[in-house]
């Protein structure tokens, strides 16, 4: 579907927006989940990716950013 640099600069978009918007307790407030999974679906929506397949890949950024967060932060 989307060619593999698409899909690279998708990747290096998202990491950049998730670690200027996590906190270290973002993983239990809403508002800070809701932020992020609003803008994980913008960048996704910028690049054409299948919007049958938004909402999965979100939650797949989402979950990765969870597994890596304590990385970013310390």
């Amino acid at each position: 579907m989307l060619g593999d640099e698409t899909l690279r600069t998708i990747a290096r978009e998202l990491v950049e927006t998730v670690k200027r918007n996590v906190t270290i307790d973002w993983t239990v407030k809403e508002g800070v989940k809701a932020k992020l999974r609003t803008l994980v679906k913008r960048i996704l929506r910028k690049y054409g990716y299948p919007p049958d397949k938004q909402e999965k890949a979100t939650q797949t950024v989402l979950s990765q950013a969870e597994l890596l967060c304590a990385e970013w932060m310390g």
